[in-house]
């Protein structure tokens, strides 16, 4: 018998209209991760419940989220991509984690704290967050979790899950390790980190009018046209940058360092770039939507593999803690 391939898991939470941070900070690793191993990728819905408490409001997420990644290519033919909610099992292996979890290790969680901080209502769902997600990792005896730096706490505690789960009951679960994309950091309108909680974002599909107001609110300087600018030291040029060759961005940089540009072509230079590169992925995407079964049958597919893999887990496990 031939060794199983490497086997990746990641999730993206259904919160919002997916931007550009999301495509370059995550989406397009998930794309390229699908030549490097066998690859299970979910929508996020039962995590998504800790903020969205409108029953339509999550259904159009959900919906928005599976056309966005078939679009920018996702192949559900070599893929499990799925819903999150379409696997029970995944809940039943939490409680399951959570009786030989410390609360300790709970109480340290950063993003926990962070939310706290922000003025988010300390829900048990929140706090058990962290729960779900081991258990999101280990019902597919996953070994890679592709996550950014802010993330890594979270595969620690699922690693720390998993081996008190192997001491108590015998080995079940592989350690999975964090693969940490070495993703640029994407400015949003602001300067600040794209984020939708931040209000600075582009969005990956937005279009005409939308996008242009969207680049448009690209926070810059104010250095004369005919001054030299640093590019360095700009944002907008650094959004231009993720799309263009290199030769586009040596040629820009010394239009920059030279002086007699201003930032409103810029600004319209990268609008032309967005437009480009999302082109194929938009008509792509238009298509799908005038054909919801297609995405319908895309999510059930993975969703069946998935599930089958989660109940040869589950059998595993209900074996070992000695439930019939």
């Amino acid at each position: 018998m031939s060794p199983r391939r490497t086997r990746i898991l990641s999730g993206v939470q259904p919160s919002g209209k997916l931007h550009l941070g999301n495509y370059f900070g995550a989406i397009r690793q998930h794309i390229a991760l699908q030549d490097d191993g066998e690859c299970f990728f979910f929508i996020a819905d039962f995590h998504a419940l800790t903020t969205i408490q409108d029953r339509r409001h999550l259904a159009e997420n959900v919906r928005a989220v599976a056309l966005d990644y078939l679009a920018l290519g996702l192949d559900p033919d070599r893929t499990a991509f799925f819903r999150q909610s379409d696997i029970p099992e995944v809940t039943e292996l939490a409680w399951i984690l959570s009786t030989v979890t410390g609360v300790g290790l709970l109480e340290r969680a950063h993003s926990y704290k962070d939310k706290l901080a922000r003025g988010i209502s300390p829900s048990a769902g929140l706090f058990l967050y962290p729960v779900l997600m081991a258990a999101d990792i280990l019902i597919y005896r996953s070994n890679l979790v592709p996550v950014g730096q802010d993330q890594v706490q979270h595969i620690e505690m699922t690693r720390d899950m998993a081996g008190s789960f192997n001491q108590v009951y015998g080995r079940v679960f592989p350690l999975p390790e964090a693969r940490l994309d070495r993703a640029p950091t994407v400015p949003g309108t602001d300067g600040k980190k794209m984020s939708k909680s931040y209000g600075n974002t582009i969005e990956i599909f937005a279009e005409g009018s939308a996008l242009k107001n969207s680049v448009m609110r690209i926070v810059t300087d104010s250095t004369p046209v005919e001054a030299p600018k640093d590019p360095a030291k700009d944002n907008l040029f650094a959004l231009y940058g993720l799309f263009a060759t290199d030769s586009e961005r040596e040629a820009l940089a010394a239009r920059y360092r030279s002086g007699g540009l201003g930032y409103g072509e810029v600004k319209k230079m990268l609008i032309q770039k967005i437009d480009a590169h999302f082109a194929p992925a938009r008509a792509k995407r238009k298509e799908l939507e005038r054909h919801p079964s297609v995405v319908e049958a895309a999510l059930r597919k993975g969703a069946e593999r998935a599930g089958a893999e989660a109940k040869d887990t589950m059998r595993l496990v209900r074996e070992a803690v000695g439930l019939r």
